[in-house]
């Protein structure tokens, strides 16, 4: 189903026993929970699924190993049920989307022997934790152990590491995914629809105003019950509620930058757990470079936040001391930030030790708000917030939650190895039948059939095996309606390497310009949008959005020419 079937279905008038804003995680898992439990559920997103908090994490299923010891040191019961809740869904996100996440092993170098066993002691509570969802014992190993199984680790001054096994995902494709599963089991889910106010009747809010960002059009959504899932900006649904209502979140930023291949292993990565001003720091493989990390830097609430320089700085300074080799503004491919929401607490002195626990609240007039939370736990989110609304609402009492053991689209049929039958069926390039079923699972068949054009089967860039039927099936069932909605999310292009896609930009604008109709003006003015917003990120400063392109030609030339001149990486022959 494309995004104008969904819409006209949100435009029918009839009333919805959910309404949910916020097309996160949050609120896609809300959408699928409800739909799975018979509910006729709507959800609407102002900009694009995942396009804030939930599409620039570390793209790490965590349990949460640093929130574990300050539950211990702290007797912190809030810490420790967040560790608890997190493996279990860890292990249920895993199994649910096998595509689309899987097991990594994480290192920590250590300085002391002592140190080495109380850090070995506290995951292996963290493995028991996990119970039969557990994805691998810890291990603690020697100096020369770690350093033969992470070589490029400069490891002077440790004595020893520990290693533990946590999940990564595609957190992006997970999100729409969410979307579709959650449209294939009845919810309406729109994205670029905006909720401009609450409609209420006798004090209660039985709907929303909304409008359609793309045309400007406006109108009302009926519903028993509404459901703010909007992240860092559920402070901002609320005062649409309630003006005077009091803030309840703060937000801090997670600043992520991609580096050139060579810095990791593909089965090892690197934590950090405290840096000397108490940031976490993470070093991971992600499509085949290395993504290198860092959360809780207090910000404040923006859209499509531009990370700062200084805080690239950081990280470069230190990637460059914990591995051999200097590592600077050359070697990153993509940059982005990220904003967590994290419940207020006026007693916490800063945001390191705000816990990600979720808080759901509900308002007089009846707006339930969930808050807070983190990726790994979207799905006990949901459930919860679902049982609440079913409660609040009069939605019946009966309809148990269904979630825990369902498979996503994509997981049905998916196998490990599915693709190499993928890549003998289709006559494929084995480089690209892993790609596409690394996004699509058992679906990417389906993407396949739409390359009825030989046109396309061709890479929208030659040094990536994404295809041009991609884009056409990002239009079609995914309801991409900007390039950057391809680029940056139904695709991993824009934060694997963003010369390269401004690159593909053109090509991609093409193909969605025939797919939706767009003129020569909309075209230039889809890539010049991705030019300014990439070009941004990576250089920290805010972008000119009065500066535009005037022909597709100029707008090609500054996508080749933008952010870096780099010497030629290897072509990836897709074909």
């Amino acid at each position: 189903m494309n995004r104008q079937e969904h819409l006209n279905r949100l435009k029918d008038g009839e009333p919805f026993d959910l309404l949910v804003i916020g097309g996160g995680a949050t609120g896609c898992g809300i959408a699928l929970d409800a739909a799975t439990r018979g509910l006729r559920v709507a959800l609407i997103e102002r900009d694009d699924f995942a396009q804030g908090t939930s599409s620039k994490s570390t793209k790490l299923v965590h349990g949460g190993v640093r929130y574990l010891e300050k539950a211990i040191l702290k007797a912190d019961k809030d810490q420790f049920n967040l560790v608890r809740e997190g493996l279990r869904e860890r292990g249920r996100l895993l199994r649910n989307a096998p595509h689309l996440a899987h097991a990594i092993r994480l290192m920590t170098p250590v300085k002391t022997w002592f140190e080495a066993a109380y850090i070995f002691a506290g995951l292996v509570l963290y493995d028991l934790l996990a119970g039969r969802l557990s994805l691998g014992r810890s291990r603690l190993v020697t100096r020369a152990t770690a350093q033969k199984l992470f070589p490029q680790l400069n490891l002077d001054g440790y004595v020893a590491a520990v290693s533990y096994t946590d999940g990564q995902f595609n957190d992006a494709r997970m999100a729409v995914t969410l979307a579709r599963t959650a449209a294939a089991h009845g919810a309406v889910c729109v994205n670029h629809v905006e909720v401009t106010g609450l409609v209420k009747e006798g004090g209660r809010i039985r709907g929303a105003q909304v409008r359609d960002r793309l045309d400007g059009r406006t109108w009302t959504v009926a519903a028993k019950g509404v459901v703010n899932a909007a992240g860092p900006f559920a402070d901002a649904v609320r005062r649409l509620d309630d003006p005077q209502a009091p803030d309840t979140l703060k937000v801090s930023s997670g600043i992520h930058i991609l580096l050139k291949a060579g810095t990791t292993p593909d089965d090892l990565s690197l934590m950090i757990p405290s840096t000397e001003d108490g940031r976490v720091l993470f070093m991971i493989p992600w499509q085949g470079h290395v993504l290198f990390g860092t959360t809780d830097e207090p910000a404040t609430v923006a859209f499509d936040p531009v990370p700062q320089r200084k805080d690239v700085d950081y990280l470069l300074r230190y990637a460059s001391a914990y591995l051999r080799r200097p590592v600077t503004r050359e070697d990153i491919l993509a940059v982005w930030d990220g904003l967590r929401p994290l419940v207020f607490d006026p007693k916490k002195k800063s945001t390191q030790e705000l816990a990600r626990t979720h808080v759901l609240t509900q308002s007089p007039s009846g707006l339930l708000t969930m808050a807070g939370g983190k990726w790994t736990s979207y799905r006990a989110m949901a459930e919860d917030a679902v049982d609440a609304a079913c409660l609040a609402f009069g939605l019946g009492q009966g309809r148990a939650c269904v979630t825990q053991e369902l498979r996503l689209l994509g997981s049905q049929s998916y196998y490990p190895d599915g693709w190499r039958d993928l890549a003998a069926r289709q006559r494929i390039a084995p480089d690209l039948a892993r790609s596409l079923f690394a996004l699509y699972g058992d679906e990417a068949g389906q993407v396949l059939a739409l390359g009825r054009d030989p046109e396309l089967l061709q890479p929208i860039h030659p040094a990536h095996p994404y295809i041009g039927a991609q884009v056409v099936f990002a239009v079609r069932r995914e309801m991409a309606e900007h390039v950057s909605d391809v680029l940056l999310r139904r695709l991993p292009l824009g934060l694997v390497d963003m010369a390269h896609a401004l690159e593909a930009a053109p090509v991609v604008a093409a193909i969605m310009g025939r797919e939706l109709g767009w003129d020569e003006t909309r075209r230039v003015s889809e890539v010049d949008s991705v030019r300014r917003l990439l070009e941004a990120w990576f250089s920290g400063q805010t972008p000119d959005a009065g500066r535009q392109a005037h022909t597709a030609a100029e707008a090609d030339l500054e996508g080749q020419s933008l952010l870096r001149s780099r010497e030629k990486r290897p072509t990836a022959h897709v074909m």
